[in-house]
């Protein structure tokens, strides 16, 4: 079985037959120079930083026939899925729905809300279209999931402290051995990162594991190889 031994706190063993790549939230509004992100003030940067390793681990998945799986979060137009609570969330003037710098604010169907074209979904690979932070909350995934037969989620996407690690916190209750990649995650504040990588591998991996995307991918490749 192939392990990836640099992981922490300890190597981390996977069946790719059985294993997914979840990619989360790689959407134009989070990542975009001129998106909703950046127009709150925070440096995208901080995540664009992710495209050019995750579209090198999408490439690497597909090539090895792994499932891929990617996420986006959003509402319906008549915000109908919209819990009150984070309806009210956001600044008086840019709350979910509003007109924002690329459509209304995290509606499906907006420019914004799609995933950048670099990360861009390949044909036949599902999107779950969430409308809360865990991409489990009201959505097919876990019946998806189920179907495939996967036991194992590699991560990826943003934002590291929130919709990856709820997506993470989520599925380690449903049973799921996660391997979040950190290179492969972002956050528009670097300290939030770090403590939410270390939080995840904690007293003995309590939601998971942490690892390098190209010590993934080299997995990968041996196991194609051998």
């Amino acid at each position: 079985m192939p392990t990836v031994a640099s992981a922490r706190p300890s190597p981390f063993a996977f069946e790719p037959t059985t294993t997914a790549l979840l990619v989360i939230d790689m959407q134009r509004d989070f990542l975009e120079p001129g998106g909703f992100g950046e127009s709150l003030g925070n440096d995208v940067s901080q995540l664009r930083r992710t495209i050019e390793p995750t579209a090198a681990l999408l490439r690497a998945c597909r090539a090895a026939g792994l499932a891929v799986i990617h996420t986006r979060e959003g509402h319906r137009a008549d915000l109908s899925d919209c819990p009150p609570a984070k309806l009210a969330r956001g600044r008086p003037s840019q709350k979910i729905g509003d007109p924002g710098p690329m459509g209304r604010i995290l509606i499906r169907g907006e420019y914004g809300h799609d995933i950048i074209d670099e990360l861009a979904p390949a044909p036949g690979e599902p999107v779950v279209d969430k409308p809360g932070k865990g991409a489990f909350y009201a959505t097919e995934l876990g019946t998806m999931l189920t179907g495939m037969g996967i036991r194992s989620l590699v991560v990826a996407g943003v934002t590291t402290e929130v919709c990856v690690h709820t997506t993470v916190r989520e599925a380690n209750d449903r049973g799921y051995e996660c391997l979040v990649l950190a290179d492969c995650v972002g956050s528009y504040f670097p300290e939030f990162h770090r403590v939410a990588l270390e939080m995840v591998a904690a007293q003995g991996g309590i939601f998971g594991w942490v690892a390098t995307s190209t010590d993934f991918t080299e997995m990968l490749v041996l196991e194609g190889a051998a």
